[in-house]
């Protein structure tokens, strides 16, 4: 301890200064937004390169889990293709086009490696080892092998952060797959395993192990994403509508890979509703 004393004293000055430097360079970085956002994206990029070196050790370890989730994925994607339907009648066959002549491609699929991920903070992120050098910017929803994963909040040149489903300022439009009905879904922070839905009104035809998927309305995911199977329903007595308790689609704990969507048309779609509620005011 008095060897400690005694290099504080002996070093009195530079480490005074040291310490005034960083309050200095707190306050440059909270009150300008320039410098705060320089400051955001040199410091994504440098945790994601530690957090890249470390999950290569990690991944390892989870080579089986990974190769189980993509013959999953795999399977469900043959079961898909066009060659597996055929009519009754043996002289004809069936052929369901997946892209009709008069469409116009919405959405570009990325794949990225997830290099670290947190589950039991109050607020939960991913990063993820894609930047905007290969495409990614925010605003772009992020999905997994079972379900979807969040958003992407900030980018730099090869890493980006997603907000997590398990964050509480997540918020996404979802869907019963059987009925139809829309509600949000947000996370209330209790368990990584489970999310809420509410919005659901009481006369929908609700069940225990339905499935809930992503809505059209969304602009972060396609519509039919996998979202969770509801697990609890739980009636609001102030109000006409269902509390639903989800179990995730997303096994968090283990995510390896994930899947960055890219909304061509999202620019597009955002200044026309920009434009138009400018009119309106």
């Amino acid at each position: 301890m008095r060897n400690v004393f005694l290099f504080i004293r002996r070093h009195f000055n530079f480490l005074f200064f040291l310490v005034l430097q960083i309050i200095a360079l707190s306050f440059l970085f909270r009150y300008n937004k320039f410098h705060e956002a320089a400051f955001l994206n040199v410091s994504t990029e440098l945790t994601g390169r530690l957090n890249e070196r470390y999950n290569n050790i990690e991944y390892y370890f989870q080579l089986k889990k990974t190769n189980e989730a993509l013959v999953q994925e795999n399977l469900r994607l043959r079961q898909e293709l066009v060659a597996n339907y055929e009519a009754p009648d043996s002289n004809k066959r069936l052929f369901r086009d997946t892209i009709r002549v008069d469409s116009i491609r919405k959405w570009l699929i990325m794949e990225a490696k997830v290099v670290n991920n947190t589950i039991s903070l109050p607020t939960n992120y991913l990063t993820i080892h894609r930047g905007f050098r290969q495409g990614v910017r925010q605003n772009m929803g992020v999905t997994g092998p079972q379900g979807i994963v969040g958003s992407v909040i900030n980018v730099s040149e090869n890493f980006a952060i997603v907000m997590s489903v398990l964050h509480p300022q997540f918020r996404v439009v979802a869907k019963l797959r059987k009925g139809g009905e829309t509600g949000t879904i947000f996370w209330d922070g209790i368990s990584p395993a489970f999310i809420s839905m509410r919005g659901i009104p009481r006369s929908a035809n609700v069940v225990v192990g339905d499935t809930v998927v992503t809505s059209q309305i969304t602009s972060l995911f396609p519509a039919g994403l996998l979202v969770g199977t509801i697990s609890e329903i739980v009636p609001d007595n102030t109000s006409n509508f269902f509390n639903l308790r989800l179990r995730t689609a997303t096994n968090f704990s283990n995510i390896e890979y994930a899947y960055v969507l890219d909304n061509l048309q999202y620019d597009e779609q955002k200044r026309l509703e920009d434009s138009t509620r400018k009119k309106v005011q």
